[in-house]
């Protein structure tokens, strides 16, 4: 069995989708490194402070601000020994958290005028603060807070923050890639379709028949370019074995003829019958060869032929030898004239080589018929004992004999079904016990 190749329209998707996916991975990772050194180390504790802040805070009865320690708020405090925070409303009123660095103390008076700010490199501090502005249930706030203990990942916190960014663009370019690959691949193989195509016509005796690299992709062209070789070669090959064949066939019939007119000059006799029989089936072998052959190379000549009168001409050709073998052989037409182009010593060879096989195998009774209808289909037929199933295909096969005696050379069958493909037909055989009939359809 053949084995299949992966998919190149799924390994395309796969790996691209692989790659997208690698690349976004590697700069959002990049980014995230990058940020991690310009950012404030404050930043992972930004979001959980003021979220924690937000689920906590209220403002009193007197609009002051109040603080109701919630269970995520308690936990931040207690993995940050040393945090401190200012919460300023817009409007000044504030609370605090914390021991705030002296340094800071001017800073968290005037908290309310900053919206953001990143506070490194004081003077009489190492302490890194920030200012974050935030939205609460209680309304907009502004805090300034440090003494990070540095339990927080920046890093980790910088890449779920851009999840906002890679997920979306995964989301839309994933099925980009998979609507669109498909697509790309198909207009990429359209001219190896068509290559595939050219190849599918491709005859075993076609003449000249090379493969179009024009449209293919280039990466495809060395294949292309190295099948055609092959074809060159194989013709070049097939040119000498055509050549050998006509010339033996015409070497041939020298001696065979010289042979004749020996033989011809024996005194009468039964191996003189014998002999001259021989010659005749040697002789007519080699003919056959060389029709094989000529027919095979010559496809010009062609012209409008009249099907109904070639054929009524080889029933009148071959009915005396027909009526001679014991036959009654009979033409039968439904319209006058059929015209077809094609090369009528060929046709005529043809359906010569049929009428002349049923003389052979027939049995030596009943009717031969030959008939052509009005769709140009044309039937030799016999009320012989017929061909086996497993033989039916076979008969059509150069050199192929039913029986081991045949007289025949085992070319004719082959000629009928070359020339009838040569002039874009096909002949088929139905046979059984009530005989046999070769059907060419023109």
């Amino acid at each position: 069995m053949m084995q299949r190749g992966a998919s190149l329209r799924w390994t395309l998707i796969w790996q691209l989708s692989v790659v997208l996916t690698s690349v976004v991975a590697a700069v959002i990772v990049g980014l995230c490194f990058y940020g991690k050194r310009v950012l404030s180390p404050n930043v992972a504790l930004e979001h959980r402070l003021t979220a924690a802040i937000a689920e906590s805070i209220k403002l009193g009865p007197r609009r002051n601000i109040e603080i109701q320690d919630r269970p995520s708020l308690t936990s931040l405090k207690q993995e940050n020994k040393n945090l401190w925070y200012v919460i300023v409303t817009t409007d000044s009123r504030s609370v605090s958290f914390g021991a705030i660095p002296p340094v800071y103390l001017d800073v968290a008076r005037n908290v309310h005028l900053f919206h953001d700010a990143d506070l490194r490199g004081v003077d009489g501090t190492d302490e890194i603060a920030s200012i974050e502005e935030f939205d609460t249930p209680a309304g907009e706030m502004r805090m300034l807070f440090g003494g990070n203990s540095g339990n927080d990942s920046v890093l980790v916190t910088l890449i779920k923050e851009v999840r906002r960014i890679y997920v979306p663009l995964l989301a839309l370019a994933l099925p980009a890639i998979f609507l669109s690959v498909p697509r790309i691949v198909r207009r990429a193989l359209t001219g190896l379709n068509d290559v595939v195509g050219k190849a599918m016509e491709i005859e075993l005796r076609s003449q000249g028949a090379r493969l179009p690299t024009e449209a293919v992709p280039r990466e495809v062209v060395p294949l292309v370019a190295a099948f055609n070789g092959v074809l060159e070669r194989l013709e070049r090959e097939f040119q000498k074995r055509q050549r050998f064949l006509v010339d033996a066939a015409h070497e041939l019939r020298t001696p065979i003829a010289i042979m004749q007119t020996r033989i011809e000059g024996m005194e009468y006799g039964q191996d003189r019958e014998r002999l001259l029989q021989d010659v005749a089936r040697l002789g007519e072998t080699a003919e056959q060869l060389l029709d094989f052959e000529r027919n095979d190379q010559n496809r010009e000549n062609y012209g409008t032929v009249d099907l109904v009168d070639i054929a009524r001409t080889v029933v009148a050709d071959l009915a005396p030898l027909a009526i001679a073998a014991g036959y009654e052989i009979s033409f039968l037409r439904e319209i006058d004239g059929l015209e077809r182009q094609g090369n009528r010593p060929a046709l005529v060879r043809a359906i010569t080589n049929l009428v002349r096989n049923a003389i052979e195998h027939g049995g030596n009774r009943g009717m031969i018929s030959v008939s052509v209808t009005a769709d140009g289909q044309i039937t030799v037929a016999d009320q012989g004992q017929g061909i086996s199933l497993d033989q039916q295909e076979l008969v059509f096969e150069p050199f192929y004999r039913t029986t081991p005696r045949s007289t025949g050379a085992g070319l004719g069958l082959a000629l009928v079904r070359q020339i009838v493909t040569n002039h874009g037909g096909h002949v088929a055989v139905d046979s059984g016990s009530h005989g046999t009939m070769f059907r060419i359809q023109m």
